[in-house]
């Protein structure tokens, strides 16, 4: 019989898809005052990988993409992902989204995501919100599977990613917990 245990935390991740006329100095502030500060950033780029947010949002949409220096508890992405959606709401002009926001936690072995849509490879963690493993880390790169998305399989990305792991490894070394 296995043993059970509790996994270290992981590190807050977050990726911001906004729109020119968002405000996104004050999604910046709201994210720093729920999270703290980012560690790491990369972006903004221009988000043209795929029209799904075209329709609610617009053309021209921008992404960045955050590493904060806060661990959650891994359990605690749900709560995570309800409170950027609440975020979200608050940042509606007209009925539409100006700003969705994708938080996620990166650990050692996988960059996981947290949604509220359902599929078949995404597991119900409760409260309306799944979890997917998006990016797996082995033989010293991300490796993407079918569904991750186009943007995170960029070349650029992925160097963030590593280069954001290798202080999460650092750290790990000093910290029989990981934090």
């Amino acid at each position: 019989m296995g043993q059970t245990k509790r996994p270290s935390p992981g590190q807050l991740f977050m990726a911001v898809l906004y729109t020119a006329t968002a405000d996104i100095a004050s999604v910046n502030d709201a994210l720093i005052q729920a999270y703290g500060r980012a560690q790491f950033e990369h972006g903004p780029i221009s988000f043209h990988f795929s029209d799904y947010y075209t329709q609610e949002m617009g053309t021209g949409l921008l992404k960045k993409y955050l590493l904060f220096d806060t661990y959650i508890d891994r359990e605690s992405i749900a709560e995570c992902k309800l409170k950027t959606n609440r975020m979200e709401e608050s940042y509606r002009r007209q009925g539409r989204r100006t700003v969705n926001l994708d938080p996620g936690y990166l650990t050692l072995d996988k960059l996981v995501l947290a949604t509220t849509k359902d599929f078949f490879h995404r597991i119900y963690l409760g409260t309306g919100i799944h979890a997917e493993v998006t990016l797996h880390y082995r033989r010293n790169k991300y490796r993407y599977f079918s569904w991750t998305y186009p943007d995170y399989r960029e070349p650029q990305f992925l160097a963030f990613l590593k280069k954001a792991r290798s202080t999460l490894e650092r750290s790990h070394r000093r910290e029989p917990n990981g934090v």
